[in-house]
């Protein structure tokens, strides 16, 4: 596809996201949600499933969905950004398992937020790095690998123009084709602070301030440079759906706490909270211990957070692995976020009443939750 074609048709996809104008519709209620995916689950290979699944979390109280469309540098859609999931194809689901969930969602009153789940990383063996080895961040020893999940990843330069148009693309087609509610963010929409020592970056740091990038990468005027080509990109997205008073669009942010996202990864999110950037906060608190819970819902940068005029969630771990939140802590931890006015989504769906359920069983557990959701979340979400 020509260069200009491809951009006509990157702004009508996220234009179609404008239109839906959810941000003023939907800031009354607190979300109740969870993030869905398909490692470790079945969920989206069998519409049966996925109808199923919609139709037990909205009995439960749920009113948001944000299911993984990005991951491990494949989509679960057909796209001309980026390969399909293997097990998606290799299973010749005939289904898009997004648009078929967003369908059932939004017959029942639900909200769907697809979820960029590996933002800017891709596996260092896919082939749009081996394609495109400037697009890579680097380290100051030329290496670009990081080791992630136990896997080499690289990050790809949210200040390259190829990145950048890549990754609107891949946003606007899943908009476009599936009509959701927003678009998700997380803590891998990143700039790894040891990153940044490629020839691109080189040079158009060269370019804005006439010297080399300090050697020591947590230098904080070089922190600043960079943190500022991630928001950029930020902007860019925003700006493309403001185009002709088209409105803009609902991006959630799904970071770690304040402290970690900026020193780690560049991520200020209360800059971007402030800045409009984001109209969602969904900050994940994983401690263990309900006293490391509570303790990390009294960061500063989160009580703060409450009065920026946003929602403001707090992820909760309800299963994964061998790891299961048994529910009278994973009540507790609910409560607790709720009695400071924030809604909750929980990671992640198995964890709730299906495979990762625990000794309590899916049963018991889903009844728990539907009887806690109705006591601290009354409210609906607006009507579409």
């Amino acid at each position: 596809m020509k260069a200009a074609p491809r951009r006509r048709w990157l702004s009508a996809a996220l234009l179609s996201l404008a239109t839906l104008l959810p941000t003023a519709a939907w800031g009354e209620a607190r979300r109740v949600g969870v993030w869905l995916t398909n490692s470790p689950s079945p969920l989206y290979y069998e519409p049966g499933r996925i109808d199923r699944a919609v139709a037990e979390l909205a009995g439960a109280g749920f009113n948001t969905l944000y299911p993984n469309v990005w991951s491990r540098g494949s989509t679960f859609h057909r796209s001309r950004w980026a390969p399909m999931e293997p097990a998606l194809v290799q299973s010749g689901a005939q289904h898009d398992p997004i648009c078929r969930m967003t369908a059932e969602a939004h017959r029942r009153g639900l909200r769907v937020i697809p979820w960029f789940e590996y933002g800017l990383m891709e596996p260092a063996e896919a082939a749009v790095v081996r394609q495109n080895p400037e697009w890579m961040l680097q380290k100051r020893d030329g290496r670009s690998a990081v080791v992630m999940h136990g896997k080499e990843m690289v990050w790809l330069n949210p200040a390259h123009p190829g990145v950048r148009e890549r990754f609107l693309g891949l946003i606007g087609e899943i908009v476009q084709r599936c009509k959701v509610d927003g678009i998700q963010l997380d803590d891998h929409f990143a700039w790894p602070v040891e990153l940044g020592y490629d020839p691109y970056t080189r040079g158009l740091y060269r370019r804005d301030t006439g010297f080399e990038p300090p050697d020591n990468h947590a230098d904080r005027s070089w922190m600043t440079w960079r943190r500022k080509q991630l928001s950029s990109l930020l902007r860019e997205l925003r700006s493309t759906l403001k185009r002709n008073g088209q409105g803009s669009p609902y991006v959630s942010l799904s970071p770690g706490p304040f402290r970690f996202a900026y020193n780690q990864w560049l991520q200020d999110w209360e800059l971007w909270a402030l800045g409009g950037l984001i109209d969602e906060l969904v900050v994940q608190n994983y401690a263990y211990s309900l006293k490391g819970f509570e303790r990390d819902l009294q960061q500063p940068a989160l009580v703060k957070a409450s009065g920026w005029g946003i929602p403001v969630e707090i992820g909760i771990l309800s299963g994964f692995g061998g790891r299961t939140t048994p529910m009278p802590t994973l009540s507790e931890k609910v409560r607790l976020a709720a009695q400071r006015g924030h809604g909750v989504i929980y990671f992640y769906w198995e964890g709730l009443w299906g495979q990762y359920a625990g000794a309590e069983g899916g049963a018991t557990r889903r009844q728990g939750l539907g009887r806690l959701h109705r006591s601290l979340f009354s409210e609906p979400l607006s009507a579409r």
